[in-house]
């Protein structure tokens, strides 16, 4: 009990420092109503070059609050892998280990914090947009709970997998390629731009098992489509990644750690 509370106390300093930067929030504003605006012409036109009211499932206003809820995510994503590589280049992560802290659980809790508050505030800003451009859906109790429930563990796995790629640092000259693939890799296969539905049928299984649909296209999909069979498919997905993904980073960190003990510190 005496450890949950000082990495959850970890997780609301972390939050509290990033309420401070009140300029950041307004790039992030500006950006998001750029980027809604330019997908609700595109989708918009096509649409009404289709005829259809409806596209993977999706009416205009839900495919919008769709792309609002995962430009949300992806924004909201702090540069762990960025921050893991500087410290294990800088020698931070020896200072680290003497500390009376698990410093992968340091990392998490720190993630959380500041991710709940960047969602949070992108949240506001995408939904104020886009009950500008198109208006609001129908949303129920239910569905906000189930999107609750699925959120922190897309949060936990990409954290998992951002950690995994700054761990990286301990053999590569430098991590930025690798964290350049894993952001364009999640982008693209996990939904971010295009529902999952609107992809080819044959592609659509596998992508669906890969953890990234797990972190954008599964929560998002919940928020405007909730569906009790799917949060349940898509729980047992994201258990299963983050049960993976725990494992490699506990497998890569200990042959890490040993490293730096096997060169003195």
């Amino acid at each position: 009990m005496h450890n949950l509370n000082k990495y959850t106390w970890i997780g609301l300093t972390a939050a509290r420092s990033n309420l401070a930067y009140l300029g950041e929030v307004a790039a992030r504003g500006i950006f998001l109503f750029v980027i809604l605006y330019i997908f609700l012409q595109l989708w918009r036109v096509t649409y009404t070059e289709t005829n259809a009211e409806q596209l993977g499932g999706l009416t205009l206003p839900q495919m919008l609050w769709y792309l609002g809820i995962t430009e949300s995510i992806v924004l909201s994503s702090p540069q762990v892998a960025l921050e893991v590589d500087e410290d294990v280049r800088t020698g931070a992560l020896a200072v680290q280990l003497i500390r009376p802290l698990s410093y992968p659980l340091y990392r998490l809790w720190t993630t959380l914090g500041e991710r709940t508050v960047r969602f949070g505030l992108n949240v506001a800003i995408a939904s104020s947009v886009v009950l500008l451009f198109v208006g609001p859906i129908p949303l129920s109790f239910r569905g906000i709970l189930l999107f609750i429930l699925v959120l922190p563990l897309a949060f936990v796995l990409d954290f998992l997998a951002t950690f995994l790629v700054g761990l990286g640092a301990f053999w590569l000259e430098n991590t930025t390629g690798l964290m350049l693939i894993y952001s364009r890799l999640t982008m693209i296969l996990g939904g971010m731009l295009i529902p999952l539905e609107l992809l080819p049928e044959t592609w659509q299984p596998i992508l669906k098992i890969l953890p990234f649909a797990s972190i954008l296209y599964g929560p998002a999909r919940v928020f405007v489509h909730p569906d009790l069979a799917f949060v349940s498919e898509l729980l047992m997905r994201q258990a299963v990644a983050i049960c993976v993904l725990a494992c490699l980073v506990a497998l890569v960190y200990r042959t890490a750690v040993k490293r730096i003990h096997a060169h003195g510190g």
